[in-house]
């Protein structure tokens, strides 16, 4: 099998990040068509509205990893879709939720494991890029607990837009009656911080080693 010349894999990569915006905005379009609730999808959508933005002004001072990039990519696609449907009633959930007895759609779960991929990944670029910390247990340790942080963060915002935005909090929210829906939350993306420091942290570290 023969390899792609250097040259060609380096034009591949420099489009990467202009396909991936290409895909956010489609998705972004089609999510905000006829939307299950406008104000939902406002509140949700939110946090792709502020990201895209800032990461299109900032990428020639600062252009992140290609991990980094599709890490962002999944986050937003999973937001956009919650999005339209709102959280409780994403038809990917439903299913699954008939399918395996469920006594609530789990979408959200699986939003809240991707944002504690998508945190860990950026922090741990952002620290290794702008601070002296490098490969090791402080590392981890302010990686783990950013992360965490970007989490608990996101359960204040959600609890104090719901608490003024009434009927339409309710469903950003997207507790289904669970009383403990934040620890939840936060569990999972815990799970989802440790999948990124596991599994995508070698090919990271590769791709940090020309820009650190």
């Amino acid at each position: 099998m023969t390899r792609a010349p250097a040259g060609a894999l380096r034009e591949t990569r420099s489009r990467e990040p202009l396909v991936l915006l290409g895909t956010v905005l489609t998705a972004t379009a089609v999510s905000g068509v006829r939307p299950r609730d406008h104000a939902v999808w406002l509140l949700e959508a939110a946090p792709v509205l502020f990201a895209v933005p800032l990461l299109v002004l900032t990428y020639r001072r600062f252009p992140l990893t290609p991990v980094a990039y599709r890490v962002l990519t999944l986050g937003a696609l999973m937001i956009l879709l919650g999005a339209h449907y709102t959280y409780a009633h994403v038809p990917l959930g439903e299913w699954a939720q008939t399918w395996f007895g469920w006594s609530r759609n789990h979408y959200d779960r699986a939003g809240h494991l991707v944002q504690g991929l998508v945190a860990a990944v950026v922090i741990r670029e952002l620290l290794i890029r702008h601070t002296p910390l490098r490969a090791g247990r402080w590392l981890l340790v302010v990686t783990v607990l950013g992360a965490l942080g970007v989490s608990a963060g996101f359960e204040i915002v959600e609890t104090a837009a719901a608490s003024v935005t009434g009927e339409a909090g309710e469903s950003y929210l997207a507790t289904q009656g669970d009383p403990l829906d934040s620890q939840w939350d936060m569990t999972m993306a815990l799970a989802g911080l440790t999948t990124t420091l596991l599994f995508l942290r070698p090919r990271h570290d590769r791709e940090l080693l020309p820009l650190s």
